[in-house]
């Protein structure tokens, strides 16, 4: 009995040394968190601001690991993009929390841009494209990664 309880105590503190976050771009200097709900519920409020945002990684970007898609704290999700090799978001971290700093950006597409970056996003994802699904124009909202924190993370 002594023995099991010394093992999951060193168990449980050599997880404790070893778990580590991850931190990609620049510093994080945004103090408080705004909720992804928020931002979802009134997105042209928050266009053009830096804001500081947490939720756990869904998806990242298998091809080049430019984007990662977080989980907001009640419905939908938010998607964070970098340039290419800016930072390279690790698919590994699926799962894991992020905290990310960026400003949010608003995109207007016409139908035939709108038909265009889906059939990327498809293609990133090594899925089959559909062009009759894109049935009009589309507006996006993305968050311009500038730094990131990905807790108990380390590559």
């Amino acid at each position: 009995m002594k023995f099991m309880v010394l093992a999951f105590s060193v168990l449980m503190l050599s997880s404790v040394i070893f778990a580590q976050d991850t931190k990609l771009g620049k510093p994080i200097t945004v103090k408080e968190v705004t909720k992804i709900s928020d931002i979802l519920a009134n997105p042209d409020s928050f266009v053009g601001k830096r804001v500081l945002v947490e939720g756990e990684i869904i998806e990242v970007c298998a091809a080049a690991g430019c984007w990662m898609q977080l989980k907001s704290d009640k419905e939908g999700t938010l998607k964070v993009k970098v340039k290419d090799g800016e930072i390279v978001f690790p698919t590994e971290a699926t799962g894991h929390t992020a905290i990310v700093e960026g400003e949010l950006y608003k995109m207007d597409l016409d139908e035939e841009m709108a038909r265009a970056y889906m059939e990327h996003l498809a293609e990133d994802a090594g899925k089959e494209f559909d062009p009759s699904s894109v049935t009009g124009p589309m507006t996006i909202y993305q968050l311009k990664g500038l730094g990131a924190v990905i807790k108990n993370y380390r590559e």
